[in-house]
Order: structure tokens, then sequence, then C-alpha cells
């Protein structure tokens, strides 16, 4: 801004619409804000006489000047009115089914309640548990295991046969996280007495689970089968706090030699090997 201006020239025409400008634009703020500031304005004095514009620096003129404020902040404008309403969004879901949706699964793209990726706790296709997802995609053939209902568990011998051993379901390989299924259809291939011919043995049991069968139990599958080692140790691992297990041996698939079967115990975190003639817990296992 310019400390001083200069003489203007006796154009009285130029003078009188320059004067007009400057006393529309900024003489109403000098009443309510500091002078000589950018949102004040500044002051300059007009001779009237000779028409010579000065720039004094203060709040006053001489006398004999016309006072003109240069640059003053204008009022502020009046509010627009409002726009209008928006549209109304659309309802949200309820509490009860968001929380089913979140804690059943099937795997699968179908557009169900239940369509979505599965985890560990949810509940699987067949009512039961998933304690296993192949995040990794290490096994070929499936993508989860699911544990049998609470409803579905029973107290089962191995196996009556204490006399013959199954190759098929003894050592390392057989007790593999995804053997469970086939030791199951060996021991029932290993038929009629041995293993499972008095249709007490565990294999048994698992691979004829169904909705009622036995009585009381509740799920939507039948292509359940004993679970190896591995599997049963995932199922105590991961599963801790839910599913209902009890504080005892349950089977695996698995034997060490003809007399003797494995075990997992969901009591003390151990695995052992008993007699097959001994009842323990059966909890049965499905992939998909």
């Amino acid at each position: 801004m310019m400390k001083k201006l200069s003489s203007i020239s006796n154009n009285k025409t130029s003078l009188v619409l320059l004067i007009l400008a400057l006393i529309v634009g900024g003489v109403g703020a000098q009443a309510k804000v500091r002078l000589n500031t950018k949102s004040g304005g500044y002051l300059v004095c007009v001779n009237t006489k000779t028409k010579v514009v000065t720039y004094p620096g203060k709040s006053t003129c001489p006398k004999g000047n016309k006072k003109l404020v240069l640059g003053a902040k204008g009022s502020k404008g009046t509010k627009g009115s409002a726009g209008p309403i928006g549209l109304t969004g659309a309802p949200g879901i309820n509490a009860t089914t968001a929380i089913t949706e979140l804690s059943v699964c099937d795997g699968t793209d179908d557009g169900t309640v239940a369509d979505e990726k599965c985890k560990i706790g949810m509940t699987g296709p067949g009512g039961g548990l998933i304690f296993f997802v192949d995040y990794n995609d290490q096994y070929a053939g499936f993508n989860y295991l699911e544990a049998a209902p609470k409803s579905c568990e029973a107290t089962k011998p191995w196996s009556s046969d204490t006399s013959h051993s199954l190759i098929a379901v003894n050592g390392w390989a057989a007790r593999a996280v995804g053997s469970g299924q086939a030791n199951t259809t060996a021991m029932l291939a290993n038929g009629p007495t041995d293993y499972v011919g008095d249709v007490s043995g565990a294999a048994f049991y698992a691979s004829t689970l169904a909705n009622g069968v036995p009585a009381g139990c509740v799920t939507s599958k039948d292509d359940w089968f004993l679970g190896s080692l591995g599997e049963m140790k995932l199922m105590y691992d991961n599963l801790q706090g839910f599913g209902a297990f009890d504080d005892f041996y349950y089977w695996s698939s698995n034997e060490t030699y003809a007399p003797v079967a494995l075990h997992q115990d969901f009591g003390q975190g151990g695995v052992g090997s008993i007699q097959k003639t001994f009842s323990f817990r059966v909890r049965p296992v499905r992939v998909f």
C-alpha cells in the first residue's frame, strides 16, 4: 500500500468518481474495526480546496480534509437458505440377523445367510464347529475341518478286536491331518468283525452318524468319520472353551499295534495309547 499519495490532477470528474467509490466501499467499516489495518482499511485525506490526497497514517484528517477509507472489509452477507433433505437410507440389519451371519458359515458363494468364508469357532454346515482352516492351501480336497455337534457325541470302544493290526491306520503318515477319512474307510473295509463288526466300534459309529442317528443327534450332514490323531489334536488345541467337550479321552482313528489304539486327552492335553476295548468319547469329523 502506498505510504503517501501524490497529487491528483484537477480532473474534477475523475476525482468525484473516486471519492464516491471510496465512500461506498469503505467508510462504513471504520466505526467497528481499527483503521490502517487489512481488515479495517486505510485512511486517506482529500483536501476539499486543492483536491490533494494524503495518507496520514493515523485515524484523523487535518481540518479542511475529507476522510476516506480504502480497502475496508465489507459486511458479512446473509445466510443462504437450507438445501433439500436427502433421501431416506435403507433399513439396517437387526442385531439378531447380524450375529447369525457372523457365527455361521458354509464356505460357499451361494447367496445364503451363511455365505461367507469359515473361521475357527464358527458353526459349520453340519451344525458343528469349525476347528481347522487350510489358509495356506496345503491339503488337497478340502478347506475346512468340522467337529460334530455335542448332541452327536457318543461313548464307544475303539474296536472289539484286539487280535489284529490294520497297517493302514498305524504309523506316522496315518496320523496326519487329512488322513482321518481314509483311516475310517480302511477300518470299515476290514470287517465284518474286525474293528467294526459288532457295530459298537468308534469308526462304525462315526460313519453312520446322521440327523437323528443316534437319537437326539442334530446335524444336516451324513459324511462324518473318525478323525486322525493330528485332526483330534487340532480339535483340542483350537476349540478350547468351545464345543462342550468333556475332560476325558477322545478316540482317534489310529492304532499303535493289535490291542492298542491312540487317543487325545481333552482333560490334560496329552496323547496316549490304551486297549481298544475301553470305552472313550467319540466326536466325529467331516471335511468340506
